[in-house]
């Protein structure tokens, strides 16, 4: 009896697939027959007879392509677990210029609204996966799509052979075959869908390549401008703090100079205050190199790092790390300075109590786990500081993910694959 119903839920849950199975692979089909449907309706002697299924071809075939393809990857994904990458080309961010023109990644335009409105254009229509998806869907019809049509089809003669009746004997021996075809297939017809999927669907090598070349082009510009925000930091940092009291630290020791023999109380109150001023330097000058490169991180790893970020907060924070080996510096670094954002953010925005970090590793990469018990609701927006992290981190092929519902807690997972370390 157990049987008997697992076997009958595997049968209808394989007919409700494949019904989705052909709702998603043929609209295509559906716009190439009422272009055929519409050029009969016109005639022959009408010039709409050929151009007008031309254009409806020619438009609905693509403007249904990429909601086909996206529908696909979400049935195999959510049916299989097999995850089909999409291999879409993203926008890059619109950012404005010092000369008030707004640039898009592809050219400068006056407005924000014109500058999104001409990088949807572009992203949109000069995409390669554009072909990818074309060719897909019209290859899915033919194949997963007829396949998933036998089960649908043949209820549908067993309705017509066995529920109307009015074919007699022979009507009910196609219902019977009809019926029995439908529960037969019900179970696997739908699973042609994720081999032909996974053949066609994926991103090709030359887009993969296409893809790695932009992402490394745009790391290559964010760690351009990074680099250079970072020397305008020191620059500033340099000239207002520790620079401007070495200047005031020479005029003392000039005028106590010249004092020596004519105002020695004078002089020696100027070389107290030179003392304090030069202390005072190299407080800003210890602070700068930390800012730059900890030096509890350079001698003593990241676990360690981590844990002085922690004894320094305001928050109850708690580490647990389980990492083998020490990560390369750069990936030290980065992993780092994220920590630290987290940990600020914390402070500042989730007004959080207490934040949870544990760094575990093994041989395929390095996960950084920050959880905080704030109100929540943070998200990854254009400029903001998790955007900054996250194309940080991509540097290193390394990922950020977050989630953070209303109310908390929030949790940021970082992860670095030890091959690009």
């Amino acid at each position: 009896m157990g049987q008997l119903g697992t076997w009958s839920a595997r049968v209808g849950v394989g007919f409700l697939r494949a019904c989705a199975v052909v709702a998603v692979s043929m609209p295509v089909p559906a716009v190439w027959a009422a272009a055929v449907a519409w050029g009969i309706r016109w005639g022959p002697g009408n010039p709409w007879s050929w151009l007008a299924p031309v254009v409806l071809v020619g438009t609905g075939t693509p403007a249904l392509s990429r909601p086909v393809c996206r529908a696909v990857r979400g049935l195999v994904a959510r049916w299989t677990g097999t995850v089909i990458p999409a291999g879409y080309r993203e926008a890059p961010p619109v950012t404005r210029m010092s000369t008030g023109y707004w640039w898009n990644g592809f050219g400068y335009e006056r407005t924000r609204r014109d500058a999104l409105v001409d990088q949807k254009r572009r992203v949109r229509w000069n995409d390669p996966a554009n072909w990818r998806d074309l060719r897909f869907t019209a290859i899915v019809p033919l194949t997963a799509g007829l396949v998933a049509c036998l089960p649908p089809a043949g209820a549908a003669v067993a309705v017509l052979g066995l529920g109307l009746g009015r074919w007699g004997t022979p009507g009910r021996l196609a219902g019977l075959l009809g019926l029995a075809a439908a529960v037969a297939l019900a179970p696997y017809a739908w699973r042609a869908l994720g081999p032909v999927a996974a053949c066609f669907l994926r991103p090709s090598p030359a887009m993969a390549l296409a893809r790695r070349v932009e992402e490394l082009t745009a790391q290559r510009a964010d760690a351009t401008i990074a680099q250079a925000a970072e020397i305008r930091r020191i620059e500033r940092d340099l000239h207002d703090g520790a620079q401007a009291r070495l200047v005031g630290l020479g005029l003392s020791l000039a005028t106590a100079e010249k004092l020596m023999e004519t105002d020695p109380e004078r002089a020696r109150a100027l070389m107290r205050e030179a003392r304090a001023g030069a202390t005072a330097s190299l407080t800003e000058l210890r602070e700068l190199v930390r800012g730059i490169n900890p030096p509890v991180l350079s001698d003593r790893g990241l676990v360690d790092a981590v844990r002085a970020l922690a004894l320094d907060s305001p928050l109850d924070v708690t580490v647990a790390a389980d990492l083998p080996h020490r990560p390369d510096p750069p990936v030290e670094s980065a992993l780092y300075f994220a920590v630290a954002e987290l940990l600020s953010n914390a402070v500042k925005h989730a007004g959080a109590r207490g934040v949870r970090i544990a760094l575990s590793g093994d041989g395929t990469g390095i996960v950084v786990g920050v959880e905080d018990d704030g109100r929540g609701g943070a998200c990854v927006g254009d400029g903001g500081g998790l955007a900054g992290l996250r194309r940080r981190l991509a540097a290193f092929d390394g990922t950020l993910e977050i989630t953070s519902p209303a109310g908390g807690p929030t949790r940021v997972t970082l992860e670095v694959p030890c091959a690009s370390s």
